[in-house]
């Protein structure tokens, strides 16, 4: 496990990475909702039959937020924005809505592990966005850094 305080370079791999998971479980949350989930949802008493929607849609808030965040961090690595750009509250991860952890129990346990899956996707884009927010630009690649050094002790 990482500690809490770990830095995590944001990379191009880690940023490929994460939208690839973030594509992945859109897909499938729309697959689930727009077919599964219907039926699902229809054998649920009338209240969590409205907060089994309403769970759909945060799911989908989380995933459009963290897809919309690491699509800026694309545009930084191709060089369309600049990391500053990039900071701004515009571009920060939006924020996302809370989950009523009592109603898990009363969903569907395919539903509730998609509402899972996005909320750990979203917390873990988060905490690189907080990161982001207290670094200063880019971090040096530590292969350029090395190769840096064995030049300069040539």
């Amino acid at each position: 496990m990482v500690a809490q305080d770990a830095r995590i370079a944001l990379t191009p791999k880690l940023v490929a990475a994460l939208y690839t998971e973030a594509m992945v479980l859109a897909d499938e949350a729309r697959s689930y909702f727009e077919r599964q989930g219907r039926d699902d949802r229809d054998g649920l008493d009338p209240i969590v039959r409205v907060s089994f929607s309403c769970e759909s849609l945060k799911v989908t808030t989380r995933l459009m937020h963290v897809i919309a965040w690491l699509l800026t961090q694309r545009a930084v690595e191709a060089g369309e924005l600049s990391t500053l750009q990039a900071r701004s509250p515009a571009r920060r991860l939006g924020d996302a809505p809370e989950t009523d952890a009592a109603l898990l129990p009363r969903l569907p346990g395919e539903a509730v592990a998609l509402i899972e899956a996005s909320r750990d996707l979203y917390a873990r884009v988060a905490r690189l966005d907080e990161q982001g927010a207290d670094t200063a630009g880019p971090q040096p690649s530590p292969a350029r850094s090395l190769l840096s050094r064995l030049e300069r002790s040539l």
